[in-house]
């Protein structure tokens, strides 16, 4: 059996390969692609594919833009971490979803299903472009569409982080952690504070208050006057940053805080 994974984030990925590997370690892995460009790329260079793997928002879009630019007649099994409505009657068309973090036995379920429907048969399987646009307006409804949970790597292992308990976020550079509410202890994850501003939480509970820093409104302790018409954010926990709003976002800020 070969296989396309589809996937942009990297502890993701490694994740679904290993599942992958343990369900079968005869399973071909023809490669890990993280945007819609290389998705198209890989569908119609490798004709050899049997099942893929795709996830749902990827590094330069959603992955349903794949279906209105090609025609898919792979078997395909959605991974993401929105549970969400419409992807139930996308299974009308695909072979099953899996939401993130993904369960073993869940997986084991969806390619066994896949065996039992295409294996023998190799039949093709599309998806009619209106159901394609439906979905897409569903992705994009950020009602429906915000993370519960992170992958994180702590040492050699994979750990699952609810977005409940995350206090703030920040950047070090390229580098993005999360770091808990309850004690500080920070995590590097595979996004963007764009995307996690933007696309993957909920606007009403985190707040980018300048360019390093992404906070939690449970987290806030107290917010103080400080230099320069700016303003000064106190955690319950504390915190080893300065957490301090930028002048252009203070005015914004206070509205969000319904000020």
């Amino acid at each position: 059996m070969n296989i396309l994974i589809v996937e942009d984030e990297q502890l993701a990925q490694e994740r679904l390969c290993n599942l992958i590997k343990k369900y079968d370690k005869k399973i071909n892995i023809i490669g890990c692609v993280d945007s819609v460009e290389e998705t198209i790329e890989n569908l119609n260079k490798h004709k050899e594919i049997d099942l893929v793997f795709l996830d749902i928002q990827l590094s330069d879009g959603s992955s349903f833009e794949v279906f209105n630019q090609i025609e898919v007649t792979h078997p395909v099994i959605f991974t993401t971490a929105y549970d969400q409505f419409a992807l139930r009657a996308f299974k009308l068309n695909s072979i099953d979803y899996l939401l993130k973090p993904i369960d073993f036995q869940e997986l084991t379920a969806a390619i066994d299903k896949y065996k039992k429907l295409f294996w023998d048969k190799k039949d093709s399987l599309s998806a009619s472009p209106d159901l394609i646009q439906e979905l897409i307006k569903g992705v994009n409804n950020p009602s429906t569409n915000y993370k519960k949970r992170f992958i994180v790597k702590y040492g050699d292992h994979i750990q699952f982080k609810q977005v409940a308990d995350i206090g703030y976020f920040f950047a070090e550079g390229k580098t993005i952690y999360l770091v808990l509410a309850e004690n500080n202890r920070k995590y590097i994850i595979d996004h963007t504070l764009e995307e996690l501003e933007n696309n993957l939480l909920d606007p009403e509970n985190f707040f980018r208050i300048n360019r390093k820093f992404l906070i939690k409104i449970d987290a806030i302790k107290e917010v103080n006057p400080y230099f320069n018409s700016r303003l000064k954010v106190h955690l319950n926990k504390g915190s080893e940053h300065d957490l301090i709003v930028s002048r252009e976002r203070v005015n914004e800020f206070k509205k969000w805080l319904n000020l």
